[in-house]
């Protein structure tokens, strides 16, 4: 009777721990998360984003504007949160407004940051726009719920 040779790797397989792929994915990309579904049903449009929190981009952003990180930034429809920012659905709603932007014009990015270059951060009509977006949905937001 012949013993199995259990030395052998079967077809050139090897167990292996995670990839660097993987293990460099959370650093720059941050995790995914899920906002609680109280924000969700008061403001279901906030379902249209991918969220995640940590990674590179929110320090990238605070990297331009002299600060460490910023609490939000958008790439096309993902929203990057600063580790432990809360989920204020001002911020949520106003990053949920570049998303929108995002949207609308594949010249958007390279828009947003000529008006940056032109106006500043606080001027730039596109930071405008997704702060009055906002606020008009607060407001609406606010009438729904005592009416």
């Amino acid at each position: 009777m012949s013993r199995p040779d259990h030395r052998r790797i079967s077809a050139g397989r090897r167990r292996r721990g995670p990839t660097t792929a993987a293990m460099m994915r959370r650093p720059l990309l941050g995790e995914v998360i899920t906002l609680p579904d109280a924000l969700l049903e008061r403001y279901p449009e906030l379902g249209d984003a991918t969220w995640r929190a940590g990674g590179l981009p929110p320090r990238i952003g605070g990297l331009f504007l002299g600060r460490k990180s910023v609490a939000g930034i958008t790439l096309w429809r993902t929203v990057f949160l600063a580790p432990g920012v809360a989920l204020h659905p001002e911020l949520l709603l106003h990053e949920l407004g570049h998303v929108r932007q995002f949207g609308a014009s594949p010249w958007f990015p390279l828009r947003y940051l000529w008006e940056s270059v032109r106006r500043g951060y606080s001027r730039n009509r596109y930071e405008l726009q997704a702060q009055a977006f906002a606020e008009s949905r607060l407001r609406g937001s606010t009438l729904l719920r005592h009416a």
